[in-house]
This record gives structure tokens, C-alpha cells and sequence, in this order.
């Protein structure tokens, strides 16, 4: 039934093509985004969940007094 629905609509074929070029673009971005990332940004994100610290004076504003 749905086999008959697709062939029925014209420029159907091109859905394919597109979806997969929107999907190879995006991969291609993502990878580039993160190759160009800053290793100390990834370290201090990878370190994030571990520092106690930190997260004490996120929770009083102490860090986000400094940042500004």
C-alpha cells in the first residue's frame, strides 16, 4: 500500500538524496566543531563533574562574580 503511495508522487527520489546530504553536512560540521574545540574548554568541562569547589561557589555566585 505505502509502496504505491510513494511511486504515485512525483520527485519522490529526491527525499533520499536530500536527507542524506543534510545528514553528511551536519556530521561534517559537528566533527569540524569539535576538532577546532579548545583543549583547555574540554578539560575544564571534562573536570566539571569532580570539582566540588567550583560547584559550591557557582551555587553561592562566587565564580560568576569573577567571571564578570
Amino acid at each position: 500500500m505505502y509502496k504505491e503511495i510513494l511511486q504515485s508522487i512525483e520527485g519522490v527520489e529526491i527525499y533520499p538524496i536530500i536527507s542524506l546530504i543534510v545528514f553528511v553536512v551536519f556530521f561534517i560540521v559537528v566533527t569540524i566543531r569539535l576538532i577546532r574545540l579548545d583543549k583547555n574548554y574540554i578539560n575544564e568541562m571534562k573536570q566539571l563533574p569532580l570539582n566540588e569547589d567550583d560547584n559550591n561557589k557557582i551555587n553561592s555566585g562566587e565564580l560568576n562574580e569573577k567571571h564578570t
